[in-house]
């Protein structure tokens, strides 16, 4: 799970997993500074990740990360998708048009969740929804969620598991 910092990385991955305080949340931006691995039902791994834009974190640091992260998802060769995760009051955000055009420019499987569904219109939601999937066609899909009002989570679950179990079916561990 990548995405900007305070987008819900952290408290998505507590809402797909049925825990409130597996993955540590902030509401200041910045809290995850490692990569922290979840392992779910011994099948696969939920990967959270530290965010990118702002954050109180030194700018050199932010770059030996960035580079760090490019180099996490071209080597990684266990990965079977990154969720690309969006703030449904800011969908359109240049950083975050840059993170899905840079994994379509090297085919890296992706796929978006829209995050804090239950903080925005639901006409402006379902517009950004189909913005993002016009503009990213080669994302796996768009996600609607909600980690507070568990909206789209059972629907992003099931996605998920069924990912990683034909990644598993394929003889492949996923993400270890």
């Amino acid at each position: 799970m990548i995405g900007r910092s305070n987008v819900g990385k952290s408290s998505l991955i507590n809402a797909l997993v049925g825990q409130k305080q597996l993955a540590k949340t902030s509401s200041t931006p910045g809290k995850t500074q490692l990569l922290n691995y979840f392992r779910v039902d011994r099948e696969f791994y939920l990967v959270d990740m530290p965010g990118y834009g702002y954050a109180r974190t030194a700018i050199a640091k932010r770059e030996q990360w960035a580079k760090l992260t490019e180099r996490y998802f071209r080597e990684r060769t266990e990965l079977v998708a990154v969720g690309l995760l969006v703030d449904a009051r800011h969908p359109e955000l240049e950083s975050d048009i840059l993170v899905a055009e840079w994994f379509e420019g090297n085919r890296i499987p992706f796929f978006i969740v829209i995050t804090k569904a239950d903080k925005a219109k639901q006409q402006e939601i379902a517009k950004h929804k189909q913005l993002l999937a016009a503009h990213f066609p080669a994302s796996l899909g768009v996600f609607v969620t909600s980690s507070s009002k568990g909206t789209g989570i059972a629907t992003l679950q099931k996605f998920i598991v069924e990912r990683a179990q034909a990644r598993n079916q394929e003889g492949v561990r996923v993400f270890s």
